[in-house]
């Protein structure tokens, strides 16, 4: 079955290269993504897929002078353009940020597999090489632009997460977590990176994020599963669609969760003093399943990957089943609909716009590419309640939108959301190479920090 799937793709790739269209059987959405979105979506029937829905944007980037939409009292400008596929932000304690410019390692192998998945990359405007590198930003005079850029390391492999923790700057390579010294203002590192710990590469979801763990002593780490529902068997799974928590000082790690098939942004959530992370979840059940998702970790969580999704429904596709995990299987806290592909996350305690989002999350919605029509490709905010989970009742808000024209093709696409020195939101876009800063559009004043 998977070599008949895998045939039928390359032809229409290769129909698709050719420049001719093709007639397929696409999956169209019979809901909407609000309906498949909040603390209790729509969980309708799996349409199982043979041959997938491709839909994705072509790209066209940002042209004359155009900008995302921000929502009704705020406003957006560029931080810094000219970016070579911007995916992750970190900001240091002066002020600085810091981009990785980054994308996926060279694939695995090739064949007819390797041909489709390097023109849905390249049609989603991620088939550039990675510049396996992390540049500096900095504000020197407080106008919400960039005016000075740094090269500050090169010779990483596809970085995506960075923190500081303890004097070092931790990065997180596909292949590994590596640190290094740091000292404030410094403004390039040359040292060699030392490996903290060994992650497991290759396959899908190459990124790996790593922020520190609220005990003060740990560190936690997350790695994508290498495939959709394990179809290359579990063994290829292995430290794959978990959180690790990582013990630096000693170089060792252990599962904290599992079951997340691609566990992204996480943030500690300042109520409950969690963890927290947006994951992407399965693809190819149809264009209303399953819903990327928001949601609240502890130790020891089972979400169900690969055999089940949202908490206890099973993937049939997936071959040895198990029903024993069933009852185990975590549901997620918030669906933040199918396949928007949830990838920056970041608190309302951190980003400070105002207003009605003083309490609750930003998430970045990278979009979608298995579904019709196309989901994402937008920043949201999900309100939370005083007890420090989403409302119930309530749906994903548009914060920053416009990424698609009005043809529906892409003029950037948003990944990594974090907070600058003042609280503004910094966004960064991986295919309009720019990293956009949105503030309330009449700034109140902000006390010192």
């Amino acid at each position: 079955m998977r070599k008949h799937i895998l045939i039928v793709l390359g032809l229409i790739v290769l129909v698709g290269i050719a420049g001719f269209a093709y007639v397929a059987w696409p999956d169209t959405a019979r809901l909407s993504v609000a309906e498949v979105a909040g603390v209790r979506p729509d969980i309708t029937a799996p349409r199982i897929q043979t041959i997938p829905t491709v839909a994705v944007a072509d790209v066209v980037g940002w042209q004359g002078g155009a900008t995302p939409t921000a929502a009704t009292g705020l406003a957006v400008r560029p931080f810094a353009t000219g970016l070579d596929h911007p995916r992750w932000l970190y900001r240091l304690p002066n002020g600085d940020v810091l981009v990785a410019e980054t994308n996926s390692p060279p694939r695995d192998g090739g064949g007819i597999q390797g041909v489709v998945m390097k023109w849905l990359m390249g049609k989603a405007g991620a088939g550039v090489p990675s510049a396996n590198r992390i540049t500096l930003l900095r504000d020197s005079n407080g106008d919400g632009v960039a005016d000075q850029r740094t090269v500050f390391m090169t010779g990483l492999n596809s970085p995506y997460g960075m923190t500081l923790f303890k004097g070092q700057l931790y990065i997180a390579n596909t292949d590994a977590l590596v640190r290094v010294p740091y000292t404030d203002g410094q403004t390039r590192i040359t040292a060699k990176p030392e490996l903290v710990i060994k992650l497991n590469p290759g396959g899908n979801h190459w990124a790996r994020n790593v922020i520190p763990a609220p005990d003060g002593k740990t560190l936690f780490v997350s790695v994508g599963s290498s495939s959709n529902i394990a179809e290359n068997g579990m063994e290829a799974e292995k430290y794959r669609a978990n959180i690790l928590q990582v013990w630096p000082d000693a170089k060792t790690f252990r599962i904290y969760a599992a079951g997340l098939r691609n566990a992204n942004g996480m943030a500690i959530n300042p109520i409950t003093g969690q963890l927290w992370t947006v994951v992407n979840e399965r693809d190819m059940l149809g264009s209303d399943l399953a819903p990327d998702y928001l949601t609240q970790v502890e130790f020891g969580d089972q979400f169900g990957w690969p055999w089940y999704y949202w908490g206890g429904y099973p993937d049939s596709r997936v071959e040895p089943a198990n029903p024993a995990l069933q009852q185990y299987s975590k549901r997620p806290d918030y669906a933040l609909g199918p396949h928007v592909a949830a990838l920056g996350l970041d608190f309302a305690n951190d980003v400070k716009l105002g207003g009605s989002y003083t309490n609750g999350a930003f998430v970045s919605e990278h979009g979608s590419w298995n579904r019709k029509p196309v989901s994402g490709y937008k920043v949201v905010y999900v309100p939370f309640g005083a007890n420090g989970y989403p409302a119930v009742g309530t749906k994903p808000v548009d914060v920053l939108t416009g990424f698609l024209d009005d043809q529906g093709k892409a003029r950037g696409r948003p990944v990594g959301v974090i907070a600058d020195k003042t609280g503004a939101m910094l966004v960064a876009d991986d295919v309009g190479n720019v990293v956009w800063r949105v503030t309330a559009a009449t700034p109140a004043p902000t006390a010192a920090r």
